[in-house]
């Protein structure tokens, strides 16, 4: 297909789209925060709440898997929301979604430095930071299939290190590694492998949706996957058994192997890979490498993460500006399809991340990083809720459901369930604050809901949109 200058170029293979919808389920989160949720909750707690959430991403990318091969755009579940429901949803989830992604960058590339100092204790973290930074800009700045095939290896690498763990933790458990661990004993811990009852279950379904967030990037490589109609089904398909997978066997392996109060596992973080459930697994497995080769893996995530992250804010910006959401400038594009103008906001956002080595821009950078925390649950709520309408929009039309390239499982039920789910995860982020009124910790938590809800009053009562009549909602396919 040849593509015109200023125009999005469709060059996302599926084996591109398939590897970005997994590489976007896993990070840190499963490398790092898996032991954390099993000393909390224990095994089967932690296990059940993993299951629970990925059953809920699941529905999701259904729904907005029907959407993308309908309707393919880089704007995504922005588009739609603003397309199905209410143009004041479609501006405040760009907004959002946008904001989330472009701080969720500068995250990222603080985290790089603090991983890098495993290695280069005596070296400034920010230049490590800088170098991973301009990385990421050039690998978006080329093209898109620049992109796609960078995440493609990236998150090859993490596949190729949680089969290696399965295999390593299996081969322990069934005795084909010499180990002295009582699988059985560490497995039915507590009440028969519950610990701590549905509170410490329901602080586990927080960790486990932030550790699935980045899965609904699969929408946004819609608008430029060379075979939409294919790449997208294939991609969403796979993420249930890959959760299922990925997740749900490495916690089972960690559970079996590491004593859920073995206090390792809740020291584990990015600053600290030693203490990663992974690297104990693999050190008791003989691999005297182990902390090195997790550190080089949970670096490789989060670069991986901050890529994501450049493209999809990037895109979404574009889209916005499109639509007349966002300055004119941000829908110009390179001759080799790359919006530049929104790139280059985006990584400017992500120089925020020398911010956080000041004494006194701390303090900013950390209420930058509170205000997009719930972001990305928001834009899950949002992913239902317009799927819930298109669907109906639809059939109200007297469309023909066999039409559908593809069609989302078990409607209603998939949208509704990803929706309460969201909200309850969303609500259990922080209830102990609300039962004690303590009102700065739920300013800190929630400030993601206010600041949402001002950009979608504030576009409402501008323009004075409402909710658009089923009759009336717009079932014109992007071009």
């Amino acid at each position: 297909m040849s593509e015109r200058r200023g125009q999005i170029q469709r060059n996302l293979k599926t084996r591109h789209v398939s590897m970005i919808a997994l590489g976007g389920s896993i990070g840190t989160g499963l490398f790092v925060a898996s032991g954390a949720t099993v000393a909390q909750a224990g095994p089967l707690g932690a296990i059940v709440a993993y299951l629970a959430i990925g059953v809920m991403v699941y529905f999701l990318m259904t729904s907005l898997g029907e959407m993308a091969t309908y309707s393919p755009t880089s704007g995504s579940f922005s588009d739609y929301a603003g397309k199905y429901v209410d143009p004041a949803l479609g501006f405040a989830m760009g907004w959002n979604y946008w904001f989330n992604w472009a701080i969720t960058l500068a995250v990222d590339i603080v985290a790089v430095g603090l991983v890098a100092e495993f290695w280069f204790p005596h070296t400034p973290g920010w230049i490590f930071s800088a170098v991973a930074l301009l990385l990421i800009f050039l690998i978006n700045i080329f093209s898109v299939g620049t992109f796609g095939e960078a995440e493609f290896w990236l998150s090859m690498i993490k596949v190729v290190t949680i089969i290696a763990f399965l295999v390593i933790g299996l081969a322990t458990i069934f005795g084909i590694i010499h180990s002295d661990v009582n699988v059985m004993k560490n497995l039915s811990v507590g009440n028969h492998g519950f610990v701590g009852g549905p509170q410490a279950i329901l602080s586990v379904f927080v960790v486990a949706g932030f550790s699935f967030q980045g899965t609904e990037l699969i929408g946004i490589t819609a608008g430029e996957a060379k075979d939409p109609d294919k790449s997208v089904p294939k991609a969403i398909n796979q993420v249930f058994w890959r959760i299922l997978l990925f997740y749900i066997l490495a916690i089972f392996v960690i559970s079996a192997l590491v004593y859920y109060r073995d206090p390792r596992l809740l020291s584990s973080s990015t600053e600290n890979i030693a203490v990663s459930p992974f690297t104990i697994v693999f050190k008791n497995a003989g691999i005297a490498f182990a902390a090195s080769l997790m550190n080089a893996v949970i670096l490789t995530s989060i670069v991986s993460s901050a890529n994501s992250g450049s493209y999809a804010s990037t895109r979404m910006l574009y889209a916005m500006a499109r639509k007349g959401d966002a300055p004119k400038i941000f829908s110009k594009l390179s001759k080799r399809g790359v919006p530049v103008a929104a790139l280059l906001l985006t990584t400017a956002i992500g120089l925020l991340a020398f911010i956080a080595n000041t004494k006194g821009g701390s303090v900013a950078y950390t209420w930058l990083v509170n205000a997009s925390g719930l972001t990305g649950f928001i834009a899950w709520v949002g992913i239902a809720v317009s799927h819930y309408r298109f669907r109906r929009a639809y059939v109200a039309q007297g469309k023909n459901l066999s039409d559908l390239k593809y069609k989302a499982k078990w409607f209603p039920f998939g949208p509704l369930f990803a929706l309460v789910v969201s909200i309850g995860v969303i609500i259990g982020q922080d209830p102990a604050s609300f039962t004690n009124l303590n009102w700065e910790k739920i300013f800190v938590t929630y400030l993601s809901v206010p600041l949402f809800v001002i950009l979608y009053l504030w576009y409402k009562i501008r323009n004075k949109t409402k909710v658009i009549d089923l009759k009336d909602v717009d079932l014109d396919q992007y071009k």
